[in-house]
């Protein structure tokens, strides 16, 4: 028997920006001083179909992905902006080529094909703070790093912070199974 209550959903807590965890698999470090994350927004283009009243929007055939954000701590060394950094300046070779290769054998663990890219995943926690939702993002490399800025003229300690930008293939939404 079907009743008005069968068409609502069933779990009625909002979603909280507070719980999540982001592993990206080139660089592990990084997930541990994660401090802000997207999931990135989706656009679906529009064709126009014209007639002689008014031309009709009909849905288009290509998604437009918008860019992941990743804000994390930027620990002492400095040693997790140096993997974005290093692998960005792999992928640019700035000095020489010699970067390149350098980058396409500094991680020999990585199980893709293309070094160039890394898979990543976003675990979304709910309101008790357990594992909900997973979003994983395929192909992703970083497109810019923002600078580290010191400042001697503060008052209270403000730790340093760092934004990464990925593009990537493409990210699909997964209810988290455990195990």
């Amino acid at each position: 028997m079907s009743g008005a209550f069968d068409k609502q959903i069933a779990n009625r807590n909002s979603l909280s920006p507070l719980g999540f965890k982001f592993n990206l698999a080139r660089a592990p470090k990084v997930d541990f001083f994660s401090k802000t994350a997207n999931i990135p927004g989706i656009n679906l283009g529009v064709a126009i179909q014209p007639t002689y009243l008014k031309d009709i929007p009909i849905p288009g055939d290509k998604l437009v992905f918008d860019d992941f954000r990743l804000t994390f701590n930027v620990d002492e060394n400095l040693e997790n902006y140096n993997i974005i950094q290093h692998w960005m300046r792999g992928l640019g070779y700035p000095e020489s080529v010699y970067e390149y290769m350098e980058w396409m054998q500094s991680d020999p663990n990585n199980p893709r094909q293309d070094p160039n890219v890394s898979d990543g995943t976003l675990i979304v926690y709910n309101s008790n703070f357990q594992p909900s939702t997973l979003v994983k993002f395929q192909g992703m490399f970083p497109t810019s790093l923002s600078d580290i800025e010191f400042d001697a003229t503060l008052q209270d300690v403000q730790y340093v912070v760092a934004t990464v930008t990925f593009k990537y293939v493409l990210y699909k939404i997964y209810p988290y199974e455990p195990g």
